[in-house]
């Protein structure tokens, strides 16, 4: 291939590919020294590393929803829609962001039950289920809920926390897209979680209806309301 024939987005690929490897290897690293702290009484250094152990998972995070959403543009992603156990796809994603929970001292509960099934890309709904839990992690006072049940032929995924909720300008849609994820200098937030996220939601199409990500306030405890609808 010519170096003229390497588009922008294929070297930013590459590049992001690169960077999430070696992120990965720093949170490795920061967890270990972690958990010495911990072990050594070392009580504020603990806390202080759970702050930069949650921003280096969450770089992670966004670095592995731009592969994925590249991958998704160039139709080479092997999006596999097979039926899954969804308790099991919920565990799996709390496990991998209980140990972050824990610095926060944050509670979690799940309302799913064992015999709950549905037809969906396993991978990508776990990456859509950890942007979820980042949110709620960043917004919560104390206390996540994650409920899972089918309701008028769809499977409904809801990640609640006891925050604020979201603000007026978020909910004017309650279905979100492309034109909500805006770019906010004074927080930092790009949108492209919600982005990631609602593209996730709408490659599960069923019967001439496909999936969607809505954001609400209210759930068990009147906070912030992470939904994601797949038929």
């Amino acid at each position: 291939m010519a170096q003229d024939d390497i588009s922008f987005t294929d070297l930013m690929a590459s590049s992001i590919h690169d960077m999430k490897n070696s992120l990965n290897v720093q949170i490795s690293a920061l967890e270990k020294i972690a958990a010495q702290c911990k072990a050594h009484g070392d009580t504020q250094d603990y806390t202080d590393l759970g702050g930069v152990i949650y921003q280096a998972n969450r770089m992670n995070a966004n670095l592995i929803q731009l592969l994925s959403l590249y991958k998704l543009d160039k139709a080479i992603y092997p999006v596999d829609i097979a039926e899954c156990p969804v308790a099991e796809l919920v565990e799996d994603a709390l496990a991998m962001y209980r140990p972050v929970m824990a610095f926060k001292d944050i509670g979690v509960e799940v309302d799913c039950d064992a015999g709950c099934y549905w037809y969906l890309d396993r991978d990508l709904m776990a990456g859509v289920l950890l942007n979820a839990l980042n949110n709620a992690f960043h917004y919560t006072r104390d206390k996540i809920r994650i409920a899972a049940r089918i309701d008028g032929g769809c499977l409904e995924l809801r990640v609640e926390d006891n925050g604020q909720g979201y603000p007026a300008h978020m909910l004017r849609d309650e279905r979100v897209n492309a034109s909500a994820a805006g770019v906010n200098f004074r927080t930092g937030s790009t949108g492209l979680g919600f982005y990631f996220s609602a593209q996730v939601a709408r490659v599960h199409r069923n019967g001439g209806r496909q999936g969607m990500l809505i954001i609400e306030n209210g759930g068990a405890w009147g906070g912030g309301c992470f939904v994601v609808r797949l038929p």
